[in-house]
């Protein structure tokens, strides 16, 4: 085993050295040969083969070949759960149940369209201020409501806000005609407006998250456009507006798998759940796909009751035309910063955001580099910026509440430097960026009013949270 292990070494050091050592590759050619070449690697890895592990090994003998019949119950059932299709399960998902051990803050659904649900939280507090959270649609919002102790959607409410959450349908392929302006229509713009009706106020303050922060960014530009200013500040928490550099994306952003992906949009309505779990999935390979795969196939192990990879799983559809929409214009025509992207008749521009904002990324972040985020920020038009760089990655860099005192955040207020001198001279600061957000939010926030009961007289209750929408399962 020792000898198979140094032979896989040899090679896979030999494969990666050629590739970096090809000079006359385009040098988006080179990273996608690197991509590959490196997915090749992992794959080959001799533990991702019962012969050549001998944990797996081990483990069979030990038990007389009851983990290798466990192993293979598991895969058939992975099988099953994804139409023939093979996604590992990451997560023991009969141990979570929405509503009762997960995304369990106390709330109402207070308003219901095609495109979301709006949920209002119980207040924490005697007074309160309102705030209005859009999550990503390509998972759902509980992210930032798994358990008490890191529940964002708790910790804001204790500080004395009337939070609002955005939960987006899950589509199927009645929604394949649904493009980016649906989603600006039917959710951000419908979202502010039932908003200011129930809290009585002119302006709120908005949050966007990933995908959703890009769309916020539009729905600025659109409502500068038209002279409307119901927004008094942005904060984004990983959010890409500026697309020039591609990076770890940089092998799925080409024109060949695009056309793939138009395939199957086209054939299917959606863009299923499972490809873009897949994608992500295989930036990380070792740790997404083969590690879980070899524990669950080979060593016969049930996925651990682990809210966070529960919630990995529990992904959406993305509609035809809006998928389209994003990959084309934004992603690879990066239209946003540059001629300026066309939507409800107006051309829409990163520069037409003009109020403050807030913007927090993420260290570690693979999805959306915290560079690529700081460049869009950059380009905004505000005169009122903080950017904060978070430890950790996309999800536990955002989701990181005070009590843990797990990860510090860097700040710089000089926006001018580019990305490497900005954090070069950016002050570090142990623990959770969330107070000093909430300080900033605070003081935009104009004069607390007396606590809000979920819904008035013109927002019926509609059920309590979580809502529907987001028990919806993606199929397609």
């Amino acid at each position: 085993f020792n000898f198979i292990k140094q032979q896989y070494l040899i090679n896979a050091q030999a494969l990666e050295q050629a590739v970096a050592d090809m000079s006359d590759l385009e040098p988006v050619e080179k990273r996608r040969l690197a991509y590959f070449t490196r997915q090749i690697v992992d794959m080959m890895a001799p533990t991702n083969f019962l012969a050549t592990n001998p944990d797996a090994l081990e483990k069979a003998v030990e038990t007389e070949g009851e983990s290798l019949v466990k192993g293979l119950e598991n895969l058939i059932a992975d099988l099953e759960a994804n139409h023939g299709e093979l996604v590992v399960k990451l997560a023991d998902d009969t141990a979570f149940r929405l509503g009762e051990n997960i995304a369990t803050s106390p709330g109402k659904v207070v308003y219901r369209n095609r495109m979301m649900e709006l949920i209002q939280y119980e207040p924490a507090t005697a007074q309160v201020h309102e705030i209005l959270l859009f999550p990503p649609w390509i998972n759902k919002y509980y992210i930032l409501d798994l358990k008490a102790q890191n529940s964002f959607v708790k910790w804001v409410t204790e500080q004395g806000y009337t939070l609002f959450i955005v939960s987006w349908i899950n589509p199927d392929a009645t929604y394949s005609d649904v493009g980016l302006e649906d989603y600006v229509e039917d959710g951000y713009l419908a979202a502010i407006r039932e908003v200011k009706a129930i809290c009585g106020v002119e302006q709120i303050n908005a949050v966007g998250y990933c995908i959703a922060g890009t769309t916020l960014s539009l729905t600025l530009s659109l409502l500068k456009s038209r002279g409307e200013n119901p927004i008094k500040s942005a904060t984004f928490f990983t959010a890409l507006t500026d697309f020039s550099d591609q990076g770890e994306f940089t092998p799925f952003l080409q024109n060949d798998f695009i056309d793939g992906i138009d395939a199957e949009i086209t054939a299917r309505g959606v863009l299923p759940s499972y490809i873009m779990a897949r994608t992500f999935s295989y930036l990380r390979s070792t740790d997404l796909v083969y590690q879980p795969a070899i524990r669950s196939y080979m060593m016969g192990e049930t996925p651990p009751a682990f809210d966070l990879l529960y919630w990995n799983g529990d992904g959406a559809n993305l509609p035809g035309k809006m998928a389209h929409e994003y990959l084309r214009g934004l992603c690879q025509r990066n239209e946003f910063t540059t001629t300026g992207y066309r939507m409800f008749g107006q051309t829409l521009r990163v520069a037409d955001v003009d109020l403050p904002i807030f913007a927090v990324t993420c260290e570690t972040d693979h999805i959306a580099a915290w560079k690529d985020c700081y460049r869009g920020v950059q380009m905004m038009g505000s005169k009122n910026k903080t950017f904060v760089v978070s430890e950790s990655g996309h999800i536990a860099g955002i989701v990181n509440p005070p009590s843990k005192n797990k990860y510090g955040h860097y700040i710089n207020g000089d926006l001018s430097l580019d990305a490497g001198d900005w954090m070069g001279v950016a002050e570090f600061h142990e623990g959770s960026w969330w107070p000093r957000w909430e300080s900033w939010l605070r003081k935009r926030s104009g004069k607390k009013v007396a606590e809000r009961a979920p819904g008035d007289s013109t927002h019926p209750v509609l059920c309590d949270a979580p809502g529907t929408y987001v028990r919806v399962k993606a199929t397609a």
